[in-house]
């Protein structure tokens, strides 16, 4: 349908979070989120993922040739790689001293 506002997706993981991939078939790598698309539910983790890019001649760069670079994955694919167990964690988030911290469900661990 032309012209419909898709609902933004809420995520509880930021940018530079160290994520682990829980499906497809780069599963079980693990990198840090550079970006990501709450629009279309999508993130781009550091070193997964990679497709090669095309590139023409250009001024700067006469000759052309190919670049690897990350392509976006969607958010569902991702978990939270928690830092003391090193498997993958959901996030819960708690209020304390009236501030909200997101709290690895695993280790019970706070996350910056």
């Amino acid at each position: 349908m032309a012209g419909t506002i898709k609902k933004k997706i809420k995520s509880r993981l930021k940018v530079n979070d160290e994520v682990i991939i829980i499906s497809g078939k780069t599963r079980g790598q693990k990198g840090k989120i550079l970006a990501m698309d709450l629009q279309r539910g999508r993130v781009i983790v550091q070193g997964v993922n990679l497709r090669k890019k095309f590139l023409r001649p250009t001024q700067q760069n006469p000759k052309g040739g190919s670049v690897e670079m990350e392509a976006p994955m969607h958010i569902s694919n991702v978990q939270m790689l928690d830092s003391k167990s090193k498997k993958p964690s959901r996030i819960r988030m708690q209020v304390k001293d009236g501030k909200k911290l997101r709290i690895a469900v695993k280790s019970d661990k706070e996350l910056g």
